[in-house]
């Protein structure tokens, strides 16, 4: 049932059912669309336009659909009609005949539309933030497993200085948590309602705009109603907060990509997130590490489509704006599998600690050690920087670390190198000597895990 038919003598061709209808993808927002027509229908009541017999008929035949529509006796996306709420308007015509075309009174599919999206999202958003703190809890049982683990850090994806494996992992907790602010931000600033603002000038009728609003779970009315009709703010935020997580996940894909390779060895994926080569028997492929980086580029597409088509729109509502579904339901979707996955990879995964601490003591790492040693014995530090690399170059000729150089060896190179070097030169040395805030001291790193350990726990108790 068209809701626009009136003005025009024949349907519209087959091919424009193509590229106008949107129920193929809006119909995830039957339960939204009901809500939303429920208090619409209270609020028509409020306003007299509505008896409280037949407002009562109207909410008990939308429940009814909805129970139908939940339990999958009735299918929304087999429907031939237009839209989500075109469908919905049709089952109330349907059943009651007259009294169905009475709900409309006073609403605009404008913002009909922007209030179901606004529920969408915002409902999605609190499932969302419970996956990122999913991944935020493996990250941290990862770092209490491994919390003696050793592992290179990396700068240019070459060996630079020793880290605890549970010092990375708390770096992606950092990130993780951040991307939990971003979705607690976009749900306070999307929760506004902009049902009543009709199709770009408000409703003639006397509803209760604030009642409307807090009986739909929103803090307030949206206040201008071009502005609530035409604003995607609120998708467009979404599509970023996603897209920077998802960074976030695709550079935790790569760190473990590559600490799974052949070349590195640090860790196994579990069979249940690998795959194996259809030529090659020995292949076991971090494929679902791959795919994570890869949807990293789907929903960063979806961002800038709807930045492309926000850009040149006019006020108010124009078509184009029903471009914004797609992609971020797509993105909601992806978002959600990829925070999932990871939780099954690093559950899935152990590390070599005997190969990790080989390769974090490889590379000359502790050759800023060295540099510091000798600033400690009143060496500028440029000058120190030099010698260290003076010493790097003859532990190279050796083919030994600077660990192995004999006291000559040293001595050669500058005259204050003494035999207390070799103290500061040693894996653990250089790791605990960094016991500032945010270093890589093993006590504060375990102080760290603690207090993210209590952080999270107290968000699981609260419930937020």
């Amino acid at each position: 049932m068209a809701l626009w038919g009136g003005r025009f003598q024949s349907g519209s061709s087959d091919m424009f059912k193509q590229v106008n209808d949107s129920l193929p993808f809006d119909y995830v927002m039957a339960s939204q669309d009901i809500f939303g027509s429920i208090v619409w229908s209270r609020a028509l009541k409020k306003a007299g336009v509505l008896s409280s017999d037949e407002q009562s008929q109207i909410e008990q035949t939308l429940a009814l659909l909805s129970d139908d529509i939940e339990t999958g006796k009735i299918d929304v996306s087999a429907s031939s009609e237009e839209d989500i709420h075109s469908f919905v308007e049709a089952y109330l015509t349907d059943t009651l005949g007259d009294l169905g075309r009475k709900l409309h009174t006073g609403r605009s599919r404008n913002d009909q539309v922007a209030t179901d999206f606004r529920l969408w999202v915002r409902t999605h958003l609190k499932g969302l933030k419970q996956d990122c703190l999913n991944l935020i809890e493996a990250l941290l049982n990862c770092a209490q497993r491994e919390k003696e683990t050793i592992i290179p850090g990396y700068t240019h994806l070459q060996r630079a200085q020793p880290v605890y494996f549970a010092h990375w992992c708390l770096a992606y907790v950092e990130m993780l948590k951040r991307d939990v602010s971003r979705i607690d931000d976009l749900s306070e600033r999307l929760n506004q309602c902009p049902l009543g603002s009709g199709a770009l000038a408000g409703t003639t009728f006397a509803v209760d705009r604030y009642e409307i609003a807090e009986t739909l779970g929103f803090n307030g009315p949206c206040l201008n109603s071009l502005d609530a009709v035409s604003d995607r703010d609120f998708v467009l935020e979404l599509l970023f907060v996603a897209s920077t997580s998802m960074m976030h996940l695709s550079r935790l894909a790569e760190d473990l990509i590559f600490y799974n390779s052949g070349e590195a060895g640090f860790l196994q994926l579990g069979d249940d997130v690998t795959s194996g080569s259809s030529l090659m028997p020995q292949k076991k492929n971090p494929d679902a590490l791959e795919l994570m980086r890869g949807k990293c580029g789907r929903v960063f597409g979806h961002l800038q489509a709807l930045l492309v088509t926000m850009k040149g729109l006019p006020l108010a509502y124009n078509k184009d704006m029903q471009e914004d579904k797609e992609g971020a339901i797509d993105t909601v979707n992806q978002w959600h599998i990829c925070l999932c996955i990871g939780v099954e990879v690093l559950n899935s995964m152990s590390l070599n600690q005997a190969r990790c601490r080989k390769a974090a003591q490889q590379g000359y790492a502790n050759s800023t050690e060295l540099a510091d040693y000798l600033v400690a014995k009143n060496i500028p530090f440029r000058t120190a920087h030099d010698i260290a690399g003076k010493a790097v170059v003859a532990a190279i000729a050796q083919n030994c670390a600077l660990e192995e150089m004999s006291l000559d060896d040293f001595k050669a190179i500058h005259e204050d190198i003494g035999d207390d070097v070799y103290a500061c030169l040693s894996l653990e040395a250089v790791l605990n000597k960094r016991n500032q805030l945010g270093g890589t001291n093993h006590q504060c790193v375990l102080s760290a895990l603690a207090k993210e350990v209590k952080n999270l726990d107290a968000v699981k108790r609260s419930g937020a």
